[in-house]
């Protein structure tokens, strides 16, 4: 009886073991993926203890989320990789098109049609419906871009973007400064509306496009300003909206309710239409882009380094 009860004893502190060995594999492989709130206001956009999913990983650096409502799917670059990739709930991960000229930031237009920043070609491209891929920007004053981070694209048809370094990788940089640009319907040449940046990034309309907020992701300025959006689409203001710490900003994006989600270091970081930090999602690498989609425009899906998370929300995207 001594014995059997030992065995017994044995066998349940073994299959303890196992257990929590296990929850140690899984804790371990998703670490910090959490929402945080830190104001009820919180609450108007996700659930106290949502879970934050990760829907793919082992991939290179990945970033420009965008929801493709054409495809029912997630596009979102690898940009090491020089791929863009297809997310879907029923299908999973697919390659979407390689080679993407390691681009970076995706959105697209009132038409559907993909937008994106190319960093090795440095230039701004759209997708046609049948595929091809038309040039809308390349150049400013006769000199190459430096190499377009990510767009935003207003109901105007006005497409808007910022020019770092960050994909030169060695080339030269042919313009005098790091620019926001607006590119025109139709337009070959850029307008330069805010050149006062030193490492523009992150770019996002609020839902009536009164304001547009840019990232800086400066070590020295690591904040996002946000600018008043003239009748004439140029820009006045541009004060700091706010500064992001741990990191620096990257993406961002804003709900239909005009709050503003910023990727950090510590995941994306939300905040009220007044500037204050009501919550964050928290993901265990730091958030590189952020955007709204799903068949409901419910899901946030956060690009973090090597992985690509989502969660449930209870808000809808000022855009996709």
């Amino acid at each position: 009886m001594r014995t059997k009860r030992l065995t017994l004893c044995i066998a349940v502190l073994a299959a303890g073991l196992v257990l929590a060995t296990a929850a140690g594999v899984v804790a371990a492989a998703e670490p910090g993926a959490r929402v945080e709130m830190l104001d009820d206001a919180f609450k108007q956009v996700v659930d106290e203890g949502a879970t934050v999913r990760q829907l793919a990983t082992n991939l290179q650096f990945t970033e420009g989320p965008t929801w493709f409502a054409a495809g029912a799917c997630l596009l979102f670059s690898d940009i090491p990789a020089d791929r863009i990739y297809a997310w879907t709930d029923e299908g999973g991960l697919k390659v979407w098109r390689t080679p993407s000229h390691n681009t970076n930031g995706n959105t697209t237009d009132a038409q559907g049609r993909l937008v994106s920043c190319e960093h090795t070609t440095r230039r701004v491209t759209r997708t046609a419906k049948d595929g091809a891929v038309q040039i809308l920007c390349a150049r400013y004053q006769g000199k190459r871009l430096n190499s377009p981070n990510d767009v935003a694209v207003k109901r105007d048809g006005t497409i808007w973007f910022t020019d770092p370094p960050y994909g030169l990788r060695g080339q030269k940089a042919e313009l005098p400064g790091c620019y926001v640009f607006r590119l025109d319907a139709g337009a070959k040449d850029p307008v330069v509306v805010a050149p006062d940046f030193t490492r523009p990034n992150g770019i996002a309309f609020s839902p009536d496009e009164k304001h547009l907020y840019v990232a800086n992701s400066d070590r020295e300025a690591a904040h996002v300003r946000r600018f008043r959006v003239q009748k004439d689409n140029t820009l006045a203001g541009g004060e700091v909206f706010c500064t992001i710490r741990p990191g620096g900003p990257d993406g961002i994006r804003c709900d239909a309710d005009g709050r503003l989600y910023v990727s950090a270091g510590d995941g994306v970081q939300v905040f009220s239409t007044a500037g204050k930090l009501i919550g964050k999602i928290r993901t265990p690498q730091g958030a590189a882009n952020c955007c709204f989609g799903g068949p409901n425009g419910k899901t946030f899906f956060i690009t973090a380094r090597k992985s690509l998370w989502a969660v449930r929300v209870n808000v809808t995207g000022a855009t996709r």
